[in-house]
């Protein structure tokens, strides 16, 4: 595993933690009561965004990329704690005062998997463009709704944490990518 890959991941997840930590206590974690699939639509919506962007050249929003990515991995921690957790029927149950821990939690699951696919596939995300990495996500999200309509079943395709860690992690070459 590439030392630096390990620090610019560590660089980029402590800036996405700030903001949601941040918007933790403007908002409390008043998320807690979305299901999935509204998690899953909020990380299309800013995808969408990226390639909008991408595609057209330019943006009436001022508001770039990067914080484009940033939501996407945010959002997609927050998937994968409601994933653990389910969602919450009352508005006491989104009251998380262990927030911070499972974004840890999530972030150091995301960088262990990267780690291990960067060691088996030699960091070829490196030579790739931001917007296939935009295109990969967007795949991946179809892939999740799918899944969220077959109810979470799958046959033999991974499930939807896995697709969430790897929305994330490539989000995360973007960052990487945008930086370099």
């Amino acid at each position: 595993m590439n030392n630096i890959t390990s620090k610019q991941f560590d660089t980029a997840i402590t800036s996405c933690k700030e903001i949601f930590m941040t918007k933790k206590k403007d908002y409390g974690t008043a998320w807690r009561i979305l299901r999935t699939r509204s998690l899953t639509d909020q990380i299309y919506i800013k995808a969408k965004r990226i390639r909008s962007i991408d595609e057209l050249g330019s943006q009436k929003i001022e508001e770039g990329v990067k914080p484009e990515f940033i939501g996407i991995i945010n959002y997609s921690i927050m998937a994968l704690i409601q994933l653990e957790l389910g969602i919450a029927d009352k508005d006491t149950e989104t009251i998380l005062p262990n927030a911070e821990e499972l974004y840890d939690k999530y972030a150091q699951v995301a960088k262990e998997l990267m780690e291990d696919k960067n060691h088996d596939y030699g960091e070829a995300w490196r030579n790739m463009r931001i917007s296939s990495l935009t295109d990969i996500i967007l795949m991946k999200l179809l892939r999740v709704k799918q899944i969220e309509d077959n109810d979470g079943k799958t046959e033999i395709s991974e499930g939807l944490d896995a697709n969430y860690l790897d929305i994330l992690n490539y989000s995360i070459f973007a960052l990487i990518k945008l930086e370099e």
